[in-house]
């Protein structure tokens, strides 16, 4: 049976695939670099070099070309995240050291892991290059011909070989089918950006108008801040009241989302790899079994190993199971820790938009500027490195808790021993009920006798306050030595909540895991409050809505003073003079809101009742 379910899944093995994607990963380059060279001579560069800089030939092309702004994109974020998506497969590659193009001495590993980082990113540029250009129209064709060469090749990748080793039928579609499905998406985006900048590049619609650097939930987020507090539309649902609520004046960053997504198809492929490692190692664990069961059948069964083997074989059959049954709830612990993760950027996001730091520990109050710019690069991959890691140590506590409750629980009734079962859970829960009783006990005794009345009726505790001092001296005596030997049990069981909260929080990058005083060791946690700080100081609605309304000024001043100099080169038509126009919107202030006129400083020859004469005629008027 063993044999015949190993060839079930050894279908392709020897398959010859033509076309490799890490041999056509290298071959990707040149294709990428000419996208880049194209873009980069399009975008124009702001500030031209000198004359004595050689550079100065290049005239004004050739500017630097931004993938992706990972501090203030809220546009395109879904296109954003399925570029991150067709990387997935390569990142755990990345993850699982497996990528490595060159072969150095193991010293030097570090630096190959980088240039392999550094190829990945490269071949992957022209998808965030193409969708954050501003030439909609060469960039929607060059990145629909790369992204449907990327589609192709790997269709033909998993139509050659459909099949594998570990999984058996289909298993390269498996691997593959999100970044087939991230590739599709792109092509749809590009295509729709091609036939909304047709148009305008033949002149059939009106030039895009130049975007503008406050959003739209940014601006409703300033209005709401300066209008008065509405009152409450009807009751919440449990959904929004325990889970999520959606908030119009708030919207995630494009990194926010592209990290996401990119950990779901991750953790997805992680997921895919540990089950494919699980089948290996249960076919090495059967034909253990099988040479077990024949050393039982050639003795008889009357060997001295005998209950041992038994006892083997049986933590194997349990240990596999528990590993199988587990994937699942440790797969939507960490799936719930993405989604509590975004909540909880909003949640921060906001308390830092108001002021608030007290959700922070002391010393991250003011984080250094250097090492919160550093932040906002490693926040990604370290997220999506947390939730992997985070998976697996999960995966492995809940299997070992699986097990302990096996043993403890199920195996007793299998083997009709559940009333021995019951009878040691019982003396268990006694003893530990005593102890906890005789705390309480404690507590009871010392709030009941040693505490002074209360001060008043509606205090809500005794003040701290002793009384019967020399009672409670014999007190604190005779439960000296009973409590050495209870902080002995409050140790061990610091130290198992501890570990417990500590596995099952590892994936929590926005929570540290440390003891206060050394939080500064958690680095995960440090790059959390770095790009927060980043992202508040280059992203608050309030900062951003101050800075646009001082550029809207700013153009509208050069607007005037370009009319005001049309109008004086035209031979004809009216003139108005800038003190008219000041005086005149003087006038309708004034007279929208007269009381301002009692507030006015008065003029020789003009009192500000004749002034009010004056406006109240106009208002007749």
């Amino acid at each position: 049976m063993l044999a015949a379910s190993t060839r079930t899944r050894q279908i392709n093995i020897t398959c010859d695939n033509p076309v490799d994607r890490e041999v056509f990963l290298h071959y990707s380059l040149i294709p990428s670099l000419c996208i880049i060279l194209v873009l980069s001579f399009l975008q124009r560069r702001e500030h031209r070099r000198q004359r004595d800089d050689t550079s100065y030939l290049l005239g004004n092309h050739f500017g630097i070309i931004v993938p992706l702004d990972f501090v203030g994109t809220f546009s395109n974020r879904w296109s954003y995240g399925a570029a991150f998506g067709a990387t997935a497969n390569k990142v755990m590659f990345l993850f699982s050291e497996g990528y490595q193009p060159l072969t150095v001495p193991q010293w030097a590993q570090a630096f190959v892991l980088f240039i392999g980082g550094m190829e990945v990113g490269l071949s992957y540029f022209p998808f965030f290059a193409c969708l954050s250009s501003e030439f909609q129209l060469v960039s929607s064709i060059l990145g629909f011909g790369y992204s449907l060469t990327w589609f192709v090749v790997t269709v033909l990748q998993i139509s050659q070989c459909p099949h594998g080793q570990f999984l058996g039928r289909f298993e390269t579609l498996i691997f593959y089918w999100p970044s087939l499905l991230c590739l599709g998406f792109l092509l749809g985006r590009f295509l729709h950006m091609f036939f909304k900048a047709l148009p305008v590049h033949l002149g059939l619609e009106p030039q895009i108008e130049e975007k503008s650097m406050l959003e739209a939930h940014q601006a409703k987020h300033v209005k709401q801040l300066l209008s008065k507090p509405r009152p409450q539309e009807g009751e919440k649902s449990w959904f929004q009241t325990r889970v999520y609520e959606w908030d119009p004046c708030f919207q995630f960053p494009s990194r926010m989302v592209g990290t996401l997504l990119l950990a779901f198809i991750c953790l997805y492929l992680f997921i895919v790899i540990e089950f494919c490692v699980f089948l290996h190692v249960r076919d090495k664990l059967d034909m253990f079994e099988d040479k077990l069961e024949s050393y039982l059948i050639h003795m008889n069964e009357t060997g001295t190993l005998t209950p041992i083997i038994l006892q083997v074989k049986e933590l194997i059959s349990v240990t596999k199971g528990v590993w199988v049954v587990t994937i699942l709830p440790a797969a939507l612990t960490c799936v719930t820790y993405l989604f509590h993760i975004l909540a909880c950027y909003r949640k921060h996001m906001k308390r830092l938009w108001a002021g608030d730091k007290h959700f922070l520990p002391q010393k991250f109050h003011s984080p250094s500027s250097a090492a919160s710019v550093v932040a906002i690069a490693r926040y990604s991959g370290w997220q999506i490195a947390y939730i992997l890691w985070g998976y697996l140590i999960i995966h492995v506590v809940q299997s070992l808790c699986g097990v302990m409750l096996m043993y403890g629980l199920v195996l007793p009734i299998i083997h009709h021993r559940g009333l021995e079962m019951l009878q040691g859970f019982g003396l268990g829960v006694l003893t530990l009920s005593i102890v906890v009783g005789l705390i309480i006990l404690q507590v009871w005794i010392a709030g009941t006798f040693f505490l002074q009345p209360k001060l008043g009726t509606s205090d809500k505790q005794k003040p701290l306050a002793l009384n019967n001092r020399r009672a409670f001296h014999n007190f604190n005596y005779f439960l000296f030595f009973y409590n050495v030997l209870l902080g002995l049990g409050a140790c061990l069981s610091r130290l198992l909540i501890s570990c417990l909260l500590g596995t099952w929080l590892i994936a929590r990058i926005d929570r540290t895991i440390m003891q206060s005083g050394y939080e500064g060791a958690d680095m995960g946690f440090g790059a959390w409050i770095g790009m927060l700080f980043v992202d508040h100081y280059h992203t608050n609605p309030v900062l951003v809505s101050f800075c646009h309304i001082l550029i809207t000024s700013h153009k509208d001043r050069e607007l005037q003073k370009t009319v005001k100099y049309w109008c004086l080169n035209q031979s004809a038509g009216p003139r108005f003079s800038a003190r008219a126009r000041t005086r005149w919107f003087l006038l309708q202030t004034l007279i929208n809101n007269p009381r301002l006129v009692m507030l006015r400083k008065s003029k020789s020859g003009h009192s500000s009742g004749d002034f009010t004469q004056i406006l109240l005629t106009c208002s007749d008027c």
